[in-house]
C-alpha cells in the first residue's frame, strides 16, 4: 500500500502564494504519475495538474495554467504544487493522487491511491 499526506494547505488573501506538499510512504513505484485535484464546496472533483515519474512532462487545467507549478523529489519522495497569483475561486479542498502507470490522465479514476486533503482558502 502507498499512503500519501498533503501539507502546506492555508488561508492567504487573493495574489498570494502556497506551497503544497504530498509526502509519499509505504510501497513504491517505478515509472508512476501523480496528480493534483481539487475540490470546491458544491462542486465536483477536478483535476489541477500531474507529472510523470521524472518530472519531465507535466498537464495543467487550464485554469491554473501560468499560475501554478507541479514538480517532485523523487528522493524525498514528495510531491509540490507551488500556486501564484491565487484567486478566491481556487479555494477548495486539495487532494494528491497517485496514478500505478505512465501517462498523465485527468480522470479521478485514473488514479490509485489518494490522500486526505488539505484545505486552500483565497479570501478576496
Amino acid at each position: 500500500q502507498v499512503q500519501l499526506v498533503e501539507s502546506g494547505g492555508g488561508l492567504v488573501q487573493a495574489g498570494g502564494s502556497l506551497r503544497l506538499s504530498c509526502a509519499a510512504s509505504g510501497r513504491t513505484f517505478n515509472n508512476y504519475a501523480m496528480a493534483w485535484f481539487r475540490q470546491a464546496p458544491g462542486k465536483e472533483l477536478e483535476f489541477v495538474a500531474a507529472l510523470n515519474w521524472s518530472g519531465s512532462r507535466t498537464k495543467y487545467a487550464d485554469d491554473v495554467k501560468g499560475r501554478f507549478t507541479i514538480s517532485r523529489d523523487n528522493a524525498k519522495n514528495t510531491m509540490y504544487l507551488q500556486m501564484n497569483s491565487l484567486k478566491p475561486e481556487d479555494t477548495a479542498v486539495y487532494y494528491c493522487a497517485l496514478r500505478v502507470a505512465e501517462g498523465l490522465e485527468k480522470g479521478q479514476n485514473d488514479y490509485h491511491y489518494w490522500g486526505q486533503g488539505t484545505q486552500v482558502t483565497v479570501s478576496s
